[in-house]
């Protein structure tokens, strides 16, 4: 009889007993989404001159001789055609653009790294960098879906004045005249491009990131101890956050540079050089007519700018973010 007594309350007791609780997922997404976006805005004003620069060298008809020369060239006939207030023309779609990337970016990495962890690997200790670049190339391509149809407005606003009839236009203009033309699928043409530079690119630039960090983790004395308490892993000073960021910038943008050329050809071919016998250019097929052109320079053609501007921009993203996270716990 006491056995039995002993048994039952054993069982109560175990019943009663609840399972630990993750993390407040709601209140971690609020924060990766707002610290996100107000990471990617501060960067995109930093990066947008360069950025507009990059579109134009890479819409360049390939059946008529090069307009610009090279950046500098580029800079200097674009702020003679339109002053240096035209090299932010279409800003508002990318600054949302910024905004959603980075926002999606930061969630989904985290949410990818909780899903690994409670599957395959411990949720105490620190995942290995083979997971880490999964989770960075899952947050790409999940974010270059939302990114696609921002991006094609942005490229057609940073190329309106370029083509054979140039006039002032609004991000509202170009959204109905994609819509009437191609329908609600027309906002996700050069998706394949995105999806490609995203994917690869989401790997590269939190792959970057964090095998600098590391680096410094464990050749610098200057960053803080780790926080036992979370199983965070140290803090990095300032200086090396932003050398970190610069690092994961570069490889974002030039490992898979070209899928970002043929992309932004086939986002605004209908205003730079048209279509060909009257239909819209795949994107293997303007693949192939770069190549024609000039080879893998025509495919990396803009690059050394865009690298140039991602470093800083990705530097302060990455330190706006970790700093907000720091400072709001």
């Amino acid at each position: 009889m006491a056995a039995a007594e002993h048994a039952i309350s054993t069982k109560n007791e175990m019943s009663m007993e609840l399972p630990t609780l993750p993390p407040n997922q709601g209140v971690e997404a609020f924060k990766d989404i707002v610290f996100g976006s107000a990471a990617g805005m501060a960067g995109k004003v930093i990066e947008y001159p360069f950025d507009t620069v990059k579109v134009r060298l890479q819409s360049q008809p390939d059946h008529l001789p090069l307009r610009y020369q090279g950046p500098v060239d580029c800079f200097r006939q674009s702020i003679q055609t339109d002053g240096f207030r035209g090299l932010y023309r279409g800003i508002s779609a990318p600054m949302a653009g910024a905004a959603i990337e980075n926002s999606c970016l930061f969630w989904s990495y985290r949410m990818i790294q909780d899903a690994l962890k409670s599957t395959w690997y411990s949720s105490t200790e620190p995942l290995p960098f083979s997971a880490l670049l999964i989770s960075g190339g899952a947050s790409g391509s999940i974010t270059s879906l939302a990114l696609t149809p921002v991006e094609l407005i942005k490229c057609k606003m940073q190329v309106h004045l370029e083509g054979p009839n140039p006039r002032p236009t609004s991000p509202l203009v170009l959204i109905a005249s994609v819509f009437r033309q191609d329908g609600i699928l027309g906002f996700w043409r050069g998706q394949l491009g995105t999806l490609i530079r995203e994917t690869g690119g989401g790997a590269a630039w939190f792959g970057g990131y964090e095998g600098v960090s590391a680096f410094f983790r464990t050749h610098s004395t200057s960053t803080s101890e780790v926080d036992s308490s979370e199983g965070e892993p140290a803090r990095l000073a300032l200086h090396q956050q932003m050398i970190a960021g610069a690092a994961a910038g570069i490889s974002y943008n030039f490992l898979f540079y070209p899928a970002d050329t043929i992309k932004s050809r086939m986002q605004t071919e209908d205003i730079t050089h048209g279509a060909i016998n009257g239909k819209r250019q795949t994107f293997w097929g303007v693949g192939k007519a770069l190549w024609k052109q000039q080879g893998l320079r025509a495919l990396y053609r803009g690059c050394g700018i865009t690298c140039a501007r991602s470093a800083p921009s990705s530097a302060f993203i990455f330190t706006i973010y970790e700093g907000l996270r720091s400072y709001f716990g």
